[in-house]
């Protein structure tokens, strides 16, 4: 809170209330509008809330304009290129980069709790062989608190870090298992062997009929990518982690609604639907047609993998993700038409007018689901690879609410539907 305050003044009854300016270590002032509604009596209408700060974190900074994203302070290209993704969920959790022991430690803390219990790998066989993944993610995670309410004391702040490295550990097996199941493997159990991203790439592909090698290609690939999604400030589905733990749930419950909110097409969906795109696009020879389609405002087709909500420039992640997609289908031999097509519709949409003036860049969706497809993963996969990821995001800022005392989560509303009216019978309608 500064010392700087904004007088607003209601004309029709003259009053005035001076709002206090929260600024924070950087980004934008902020209104701290609690007593406009006792003062002056009204409420604020923010639909989308593209303008309303929520809670205050110390986790991630976003600048749109300036296509910035810093994790704790640490710039997103220096943690790509320098790091590791439990060094970063370490990071996350807990504000600091880890020493030698403390990696050592939280490294060994995860490996312990990667399994699953028996009964979720029977739960798992309970649904449709065809069920969407991120159907069967949200179920089995929701149940984790049936399955670990030993330690879940919300008060206790070693259960919570428990609760956290549980959901970090189990999530790669939880998401492998749905594969199997889907595919009708036998269940694959974790390998402490391995570490992080090649346990999961093994528990997601390994077969008993042969000796199955993890591609560093691939793990190394898994890793940025897992870097890359582990955050991203107040999003749809971090916002509704929070919204839910406001209300005392457990962190269980808490992940399982934001896996919920991540199964959208707008949110964690949207790297399967720029692939679906390009398949619609088909050739480099129809980029130019589908750009004018986007282009025209009667035309429902929009260019997926393109613009975001928060960043107003380049995207950092998708330049960072760029340069990956190259060097994996590089490094794998591998040639993708759908590639070459990402790239000239890239080129054609940097150079257009239009997508300059509205500054229309490509996102990190854009290049990720090229990527998961050249490695293997089946588009229905794509948004459960994200939750992977943004679990360590999910639970960091779980752990941050709960660490400060925060009111319920309870948005308002402008109400305009029929004003008061008596009830009439049925026989007078």
């Amino acid at each position: 809170m500064s010392d700087q305050r904004v007088v607003i003044t209601d004309e029709s009854s003259g009053k005035s209330l001076e709002l206090p300016v929260i600024k924070g270590t950087e980004g934008e002032p902020t209104l701290q509008i609690k007593a406009l509604p006792s003062t002056l009596g009204y409420f604020t209408y923010d639909p989308g809330f593209t303008a309303t700060a929520s809670c205050t974190s110390k986790i991630t900074f976003i600048d749109g304009g300036k296509g910035i994203l810093r994790y704790r302070g640490y710039p997103i290209e220096q943690l790509s290129e320098k790091s590791n993704f439990l060094e970063v969920a370490f990071l996350l959790l807990t504000g600091e980069l880890p020493t030698s022991a403390e990696t050592e430690d939280f490294e060994e803390d995860i490996t312990y709790h990667t399994m699953i219990h028996e009964k979720l790998n029977t739960f798992i066989s309970g649904f449709h062989y065809d069920a969407h993944p991120m159907a069967m993610m949200a179920g089995v995670v929701g149940s984790l608190a049936a399955f670990y309410h030993d330690k879940l004391d919300m008060e206790n702040p070693a259960h919570r870090l428990l609760a956290a490295k549980r959901m970090i550990a189990k999530m790669p097996t939880i998401a492998a298992a749905c594969y199997r199941h889907h595919m009708g493997w036998p269940t694959a159990y974790p390998k402490n062997s391995l570490n992080y991203t090649e346990r999961f790439l093994d528990m997601m592909f390994s077969v008993p009929a042969e000796k199955y090698e993890v591609s560093p290609v691939a793990a190394k690939a898994f890793d940025l990518l897992f870097i890359l999604h582990a955050d991203h400030e107040q999003n749809a589905s971090t916002s509704t982690v929070r919204l839910v733990g406001s209300t005392g749930a457990n962190p269980y419950a808490s992940v399982a609604a934001g896996i919920s909110a991540l199964w959208g097409p707008a949110h964690g969906g949207a790297n399967e639907a720029v692939l679906n795109m390009l398949d619609e696009i088909g050739d480099i020879s129809r980029v130019g047609l589908f750009v004018d389609k986007a282009k025209d405002k009667n035309d429902p087709f929009r260019l997926m993998g393109f613009g975001h909500r928060v960043y107003k420039n380049y995207d950092p992640r998708a330049s960072i993700i760029r340069a990956a997609a190259y060097e994996v289908l590089e490094e794998l031999g591998a040639s993708d038409p759908l590639m070459d097509l990402a790239m000239e519709l890239e080129r054609i949409a940097l150079e257009d007018e239009y997508f300059v003036t509205k500054k229309l860049y490509p996102n990190v969706d854009f290049y990720s689901g090229i990527i998961y497809k050249a490695l293997g993963i089946p588009r229905s996969m794509f948004t459960v690879m994200f939750a992977i990821a943004r679990t360590v995001g999910w639970v960091s800022q779980w752990l941050e609410q709960e660490e400060t005392p925060t009111p319920i989560g309870r948005p308002r509303q402008v109400y305009d539907g029929q004003p008061a009216r008596d009830y009439v019978s049925v026989e007078s309608r």
